[in-house]
């Protein structure tokens, strides 16, 4: 019986020599395209949406929706929204759209969002204010930025979980290669 067991899994599955080399598994990558703008939701075309259960960040290949306290989206002037898994990741896609969504550019892009970590409610990316160096770990569980609606807000945070608060325009290019985990995608 064995015996036979032995030969249908070489005859289904074949012999792992007769196999070709798979590729390694940091080469796998997750394309997310943006979610088209659904009218009948009852949304203005550029107002900030709730992040569908089904989205994948395309930076990283999460799913927003299961870390809502890090999520940030993009809208599109075509209405289509791209969700992201935390502030990072929205930044790291800014840097290099056609990296990880072909169909756009910088200059398609008519509102930023993200998450406030406090509220959960949205806010403007460039009116957010941002902690970085807390002890809090994100979607992704190394360092991240979590994103305050006010100053006072973010400074609670870091007081209590450590970290510096920093404004939009303090959110450098050197700032998010330092913190972006996915160094390796190769759109």
């Amino acid at each position: 019986m064995l015996a036979l067991a032995a030969i249908f899994a070489l005859a289904v599955f074949g012999r792992q020599a007769d196999r070709p080399a798979q590729a390694p598994i940091d080469d796998f990558c997750v394309v997310a395209p943006a979610t088209p703008y659904d009218p009948a939701a009852g949304l203005p075309m550029l107002a900030p949406r709730p992040v569908p259960a089904e989205a994948r960040c395309p930076v990283c290949g999460m799913y927003p929706a299961r870390s809502p306290r890090w999520a940030g989206q993009i809208l599109f002037r075509d209405g289509a929204a791209q969700f992201f898994d935390s502030p990072i990741d929205l930044f790291a896609f800014l840097q290099k759209i056609g990296r990880y969504n072909r169909s756009y550019a910088l200059d398609d892009v008519a509102a930023r969002f993200v998450s406030d970590f406090e509220t959960g409610g949205w806010i403007a990316l460039e009116s957010a204010f941002f902690v970085h160096g807390s002890a809090a770990p994100g979607p992704m569980r190394g360092g991240d930025l979590p994103a305050f609606a006010s100053r006072a807000a973010a400074g609670r945070f870091a007081s209590k979980q450590g970290g510096r608060v920093l404004a939009f325009s303090q959110v450098t290019p050197e700032l998010v290669a330092s913190l972006n985990r996915n160094v390796r995608h190769r759109h």
